[in-house]
């Protein structure tokens, strides 16, 4: 029995590579100095997974930002205005990440997704007519000899061609079809630069198998590897699939001469019933994903035993393999020193999933595996009582009805109301809620937390950086103002924190985005709310202005969406208890005069299934009335805000549209405003807030380029249901270019107001 990983977490056990990288854009440590963080983290790595015995060790799957972007770097998939620069190839890459401004020119960063149902981002390849894509990069490669020198020989991965050009975005006359010879002539040059390096196999990633295919993308997937599989040599290359099963594929996958193929039979929900229906060629190895590569829990090895040994009666040859790349989850426990043990013994982190591997693979050849010791302690874990229910939330979440799901008036009568009592002018000014947490405000959080401050001083603190913040918005000239969330270290473990039923590590970090990570918070219990979280901050920024100040909450999906869930019950449940915690919250807001509230809904789409079929019955059933259940009760002239960012929302914007907001503000400035053709096509009755500038890049926008995508919102968007903003939240941003910015913002809705 044999093992493969997917991937691995590539920023290290305490965010190496977050911080190297940063250092380097700040020009504190030369590239020399970046490589050699990165070269150290990739040995650890590869060595790590050595001595846990793993067989198939990925290699390629470390990126300094992201890896499509590596690909679309790869194959001189790269945009005139970004060669344009003449900056050197790493300089390049990172201006297509992050933007770039200064004497070379000034452009801004690439689109950036969703990768498909994760909280994961990636760069969107950018392909216009003149684009020619051939292999002109030497990072796989580099990589592969690099773990060779120190004597591991890896499984070279990289992103899959019919995957790279479904995701990639075409600014021209051509489309993907228009590229299928080129790409393939790219991947056979890999495939034989390969095998001139002794390469036994290769990963290449292909996702997109798992969603709804049409017959046009089973020609192109089919056409594309027809072409690289031709011409192969003697490297065997794995189809790897993850986040779902290959129903639209299986048969197409089995009929083409790969040598493996990577089944995901944890969220693959009809992946077992392929096997057994159709069955799985002999003359092929079946990567058989079966360790979860998204959640953290111990892996239930009575389960996956059983698994395995009927997929043993289906497949000739057969790899235990993870279920995705292990990138979604934290890196490791031993750095968690706060945890319980009885915790810590129910989670399963990167390192730990190792582990996991090498004891299923003992068990697994072990005569009679349920005796073997190590099955006996696993199964004794999971017979053992967790954690004891909460009644109270039980008996809440079992009497809710209809009403309680439904606002009151209804929106047009809403709207009026809120219209005549704020007075606000045309094409108001905010921004999305957090502003930017300089190390002053970390440290004063990090002193607090360690007792080296009291709760008073800590308080203090934050109170007087509202004032800052609210003098300065108002000086500024902003419309609705926010408090700032210096006191929250996450839009989504603050919450937790604040919570019943959850608990919290110290170093389980998860990469979002580059140097972005998350420390999700763990659901462990019922949740509940016990006491206000956000009231006392928001009432003393009221107190300071004659200003609409925002409530800033985190809604109860993106909430759950960005924790790791329980497993022993529903995600919609889940859902309910935090929309009743966070509903007390909102009418606690209310009771103290936040007259408007917004409600994040970041993560909305992030757990939508990707089959639209089951969309509505798997999720949007309750997803969206979990929304609801939050704001529901209150007044008709409070005003509910809520915000969604860096997912396509386009196919689902009348579910949006039933979420009842007031106001949604939406990322748009990557994604060329193409959510307000949806908003459009739809009869959107909700306000909305298409953001002008992208905060995840430090350029500064100016005025004029504002004001021209302001102009462009207006010929899609009457006047009185327009609102300015920034696409996200500032809080990873500088102090200097954030007010900068929003300066430009303000000046560039006034300029426009003139016109109008």
């Amino acid at each position: 029995m044999k093992t493969s990983i997917i991937g691995y977490p590539r920023v290290g056990s305490l965010r190496e590579l977050k911080f190297a990288s940063e250092k380097y854009f700040k020009g504190e440590i030369t590239i020399h100095e970046l490589q050699q963080t990165a070269t150290g983290l990739r040995a650890s790595h590869w060595k790590r997974q050595q001595e846990n015995s793993i067989d198939f060790i990925p290699s390629n799957d470390f990126s300094f930002y992201d890896g499509l972007l590596d690909t679309a770097c790869l194959f001189n998939i790269i945009p005139e205005r970004y060669q344009a620069l003449k900056l050197s190839p790493l300089e390049t890459y990172f201006a297509m990440a992050r933007g770039y401004q200064g004497e070379q020119g000034d452009v801004k960063a690439l689109a950036m997704k969703k990768w498909f149902n994760t909280n994961y981002h990636y760069m969107v390849p950018e392909v216009d007519d003149s684009t020619s894509i051939q292999l002109v990069g030497t990072k796989l490669f580099d990589e592969f000899l690099e773990a060779k020198q120190l004597n591991i020989t890896t499984k070279p991965v990289l992103i899959g061609a019919f995957t790279l050009l479904k995701l990639a975005k075409y600014t021209g006359a051509k489309q993907a079809r228009d590229f299928i010879q080129e790409t393939a002539e790219a991947y056979v040059n890999v495939l034989t630069k390969l095998n001139d390096l002794g390469a036994n196999w290769i990963q290449l990633d292909e996702p997109a198998l798992v969603t709804d295919l049409t017959k046009e993308d089973l020609v192109l997937f089919s056409d594309l590897y027809a072409r690289i599989l031709s011409a192969k040599g003697s490297i065997k290359v794995i189809a790897q699939t993850y986040f779902g099963d290959v129903r639209d594929c299986y048969q197409e996958l089995q009929a083409l001469p790969f040598d493996g193929i990577g089944i995901d039979f944890v969220e693959g929900k009809q992946s077992l019933e392929l096997v057994r229906q159709i069955g799985f060629s002999n003359d092929k190895v079946l990567f058989a994903g079966v360790v979860n590569g998204k959640n953290i829990w111990r892996n239930k090895y009575t389960n996956t035993i059983s698994l395995v040994q009927e997929l043993k009666g289906h497949a000739n040859h057969l790899v235990l393999s993870s279920s995705c790349s292990l990138l979604h989850v934290p890196y490791s426990l031993q750095h968690e020193t706060k945890l319980s043990e009885e915790n810590k013994h129910y989670f399963a982190f990167a390192e730990e999933k190792l582990r996991e591997f090498a004891e299923l693979k003992a068990i697994l050849t072990d005569a009679d595996p349920y005796s073997a010791d190590l099955y006996l302690r696993n199964e004794e874990l999971f017979n053992g009582v967790r954690f004891k229910g909460n009644e109270t939330v039980q008996t809440r979440t079992a009497t809710l009805t209809d009403a309680d799901f439904t606002r009151l008036p209804a929106f047009a009568e809403r709207e009026a109301l809120q219209n005549a009592k704020f007075k606000l002018p045309p094409l108001p000014t905010t921004t999305i809620g957090s502003f930017p947490q300089t190390a002053e405000v970390r440290a004063n959080r990090f002193a607090f937390k360690k007792g080296s401050i009291s709760e008073e001083q800590y308080k203090q603190f934050n109170f007087d950086k509202i004032a800052e913040c609210i003098a300065i918005q108002e000086e500024i000239g902003l419309d609705v103002l926010v408090h700032g969330e210096y006191e929250r270290n996450d839009m989504v473990e603050y919450f937790g924190e604040c919570l019943d039923g959850f608990i919290f590590t110290e170093n389980a970090w998860v990469q979002s985005y580059g140097t972005r990570c998350v420390k999700p918070p763990i659901v462990w219990g019922d949740i509940s709310r016990s006491r206000p979280m956000t009231v006392e901050y928001s009432a003393y920024a009221k107190s300071l202005t004659n200003k609409p100040v925002k409530g800033m909450l985190t809604g109860p999906v993106t909430i759950l969406n960005w924790s790791f869930p329980r497993e022993d019950i529903s995600l919609q449940d889940s859902a309910i208890q935090i929309a009743l915690a966070i509903r007390d919250e909102v009418l606690d807001l209310e009771a103290n005069h936040i007259e408007i509230i917004q409600i994040d809904e970041a993560a909305l789409r992030e757990k939508l299934p990707l089959r639209q079929s089951d969309w509505q019955a798997e999720y949007l059933s309750w997803a969206i009335p979990a929304f609801r259940l939050v704001h529901s009760g209150v007044q008709a002239d409070t005003q509910i805000h809520t915000h969604m960012c860096y997912s396509q929302f386009s196919d689902i914007i009348r579910e949006i549209d039933d979420m009842d907001a007031d106001v949604i503000t939406f990322e748009a400035s990557r994604s060329d405003l193409a959510i307000i053709d949806a908003i459009n096509a739809c009869g959107f009755q909700t306000e909305v807030g298409p953001g002008v500038y992208d905060i995840h890049s430090p350029r500064i926008p100016s005025v004029d380029e504002l004001k021209q995508g302001l102009f462009r919102m207006l010929d899609k968007i009457e006047v009185a249901k327009l609102w300015v903003n920034p696409d996200c939240g500032l809080k990873t941003r500088g102090v200097t270019e954030t007010w900068a910015s929003l300066r430009h913002l303000v000046q560039a809705a006034k300029e426009v107001r003139e016109t109008l």
